[in-house]
């Protein structure tokens, strides 16, 4: 079982800063684990995600050079650093760790039901 409880998102100006937090608890270690955003009828959409074993991160290429996925092992936590937030960076980002899954992380696709899934944070930015 695991449990993942997201903390950190708001609505800001477009140009801001914003840090997503999602604590895992549980006694499953994932070997993948990422950030992913959904706008209200569109696809759910991969952002950012890492190894746990300090194996590369991969991110979408419209987040690149702006958002930084880490982890803090010692805490079960995972980040997303957002700066230089755009308009269309506007969602609900979910934070998500696979269950059994024994791929590369950057071929990775979780599923609703099989991988654990955060709550949900929104984010909101306005130009």
């Amino acid at each position: 079982q695991l449990h993942l409880a997201e903390s950190g998102g708001g609505s800001v100006q477009a140009g801001e800063s914003l840090r997503l937090s999602c604590v895992a608890s549980g006694d499953y270690l994932s070997n993948c684990m990422g950030w992913f955003r959904q706008v209200l009828g569109k696809e759910r959409e991969r952002v950012a995600v890492l190894s746990t074993d300090r194996g590369p991160a991969y991110y979408a290429d419209s987040v690149k050079g702006r958002f930084a996925i880490s982890r803090d092992s010692a805490k079960n936590t995972l980040f997303l650093q957002m700066n230089s937030l755009k308009p269309e960076d506007t969602a609900k980002y979910y934070c998500a760790a696979d269950i059994g899954y024994g791929g590369p992380c950057l071929d990775w696709n979780p599923k609703d039901g099989l991988d654990a899934w955060g709550q949900g944070s929104l984010v909101t930015v306005s130009s």
